[in-house]
């Protein structure tokens, strides 16, 4: 909220924040590649907007000022939603903002473009093969991750503090892990979706990338409510968590966990784990019920709805598609029906143990990714012995936590010099408050934190 704080106190204008934003998202993206569409425009006009506010004495909104971008699966009024791909270029512009993009608007916030992504948000390193590979801005020969690398990417280059993308299996953890920023995936059904483009439906989450717990915090409170004409916001009303967040983690149970989030674990990864858990005085030790079978049906689901929604466009267009990812797409809507009604039905059980486990456990810690960010193009990777394929692999750890529907917090550690780790600070269903907790007493003591990557 520095930008805000300076803005609210006149020793900013909101105009020159932007033009901060701009000068260095001109400066750095032909390296990071993190943007496919800029709205400069729109967001000079939203600027002046705030300080004519400010000069007028009016009281400003809670994010007044803040220069932010969205992943281009977002509705921009004026844009075409192309979600990654080029096989929608051909699309009628959007009519409306998305829901999310409005109330960020009003709060204050102001809309500089739109982000690199995986295509049609299926893959976990941006390698993007119609926009170019989004580079991660700690290392820029390694991937940012994805599906939202250039939502990642954009706030640890300094090119905006905040960014809002979109969670399936992982791609808001993944890639705050891989470029070391703090990220947010809401309880399913917490924030309206109306205005996003679409990937599996049963599993989307949207949310908040920031440097700071303090702007991940306040961009997800200016977006909460319900949303009566989105059938999956299950919000009935706002739950405001940036006033707890100096609150600490006295009387929380917090837990880490073992077994399949060890087992699935580098070195890295582990060690970040143990540093968190260290510092907020955790337990060890914790299972997380049938974590590798729920990442399997979630594997089901995501393939079963992805190939169906794209299924008409597959079968006229399918070489336009992503080479990465079209034969995943077009094995999804082969797989038999069976499969996908058996992986629901099994979710439904797992679900209920995992709101079991939060009967003894207020926040859980695990590693976010098994590795840091692999160079751009590595198809495998070792862990613990064993050869994995490399993009579906990134998402080992996040997985299963999706399928759950649970809120989680990625915060970012330094388990090495160069390259970061995040964790997951996970949370039962509607309890976001306790990982944001948990995550701001790690940034408090230096254990996480999102310093601009500086070339």
């Amino acid at each position: 909220m520095q930008t805000v704080r300076a803005v609210r106190s006149g020793e900013m204008l909101a105009e020159e924040a932007l033009e901060h934003a701009i000068a260095r998202i001109e400066v750095t993206d032909s390296r990071v590649n993190a943007f496919t569409d800029g709205t400069f425009e729109r967001a000079v006009r939203q600027a002046r907007a705030i300080d004519k506010l400010r000069a007028s004495g009016a009281a400003l909104p809670l994010l007044a000022g803040l220069p932010y971008a969205v992943k281009n699966l977002f509705d921009i009024q004026g844009l075409v939603t192309r979600a990654g791909s080029k096989v929608r270029n051909g699309e009628p512009p959007a009519q409306a903002d998305a829901v999310l993009v409005q109330r960020m608007e009003a709060a204050g916030a102001v809309l500089v473009g739109a982000l690199n992504m995986d295509e049609f948000a299926y893959g976990f390193t941006t390698e993007n093969s119609h926009h170019g590979p989004t580079r991660n801005p700690r290392d820029l020969s390694r991937t940012a991750g994805g599906s939202s690398g250039g939502c990642a990417a954009a706030v640890a280059a300094g090119q905006v503090p905040v960014t809002l993308g979109s969670d399936t299996n992982g791609s808001i953890r993944v890639p705050s892990s891989l470029c070391g920023v703090f990220g947010l995936k809401p309880t399913f059904g917490r924030l309206s979706r109306r205005g996003s483009f679409p990937f599996v439906a049963s599993i989307d989450h949207l949310g908040p990338f920031a440097r700071s717990v303090e702007d991940l915090a306040a961009t997800y409170d200016a977006m909460q409510g319900p949303d009566p004409l989105d059938r999956a916001c299950h919000a009935t009303r706002v739950q405001p968590t940036l006033p707890s967040l100096n609150d600490g983690v006295r009387g929380l149970r917090i837990g880490l966990l073992a077994g399949y989030f060890e087992d699935h674990a580098g070195e890295a990864a582990r060690k970040a784990a143990g540093t968190a858990a260290e510092a907020l005085g955790a337990l060890r030790g914790v299972v997380w019920p049938d974590a590798a079978l729920a990442r399997a049906a979630a594997f089901i689901v995501t393939a079963s709805e992805g190939g169906a929604l794209h299924l008409p466009l597959l079968r006229e267009r399918a070489a336009e598609f992503e080479p990465l990812s079209v034969d995943r797409f077009i094995a999804g809507a082969l797989q038999p029906a069976a499969w996908y009604i058996r992986a629901q039905r099994f979710r439904a059980a797992y679900r209920q143990k995992v709101q079991d486990l939060f009967k003894d456990w207020d926040v859980l810690i695990a590693p976010a990714t098994p590795i840091t960010a692999p160079t751009i193009g590595t198809e495998t990777f070792e862990l613990n012995g064993r050869t994995l394929p490399a993009r579906p692999s990134l998402g080992l750890l996040t997985q299963p936590v999706s399928f759950s529907g649970c809120p989680v917090v990625a915060a970012p550690l330094w388990p090495t010099a160069a390259l970061p780790m995040g964790v997951q600070l996970i949370a039962a269903p509607w309890r976001e408050d306790l990982a944001l907790r948990a995550a701001r007493v790690l940034e408090a003591q230096g254990v996480a934190k999102s310093p601009v990557s500086r070339w």
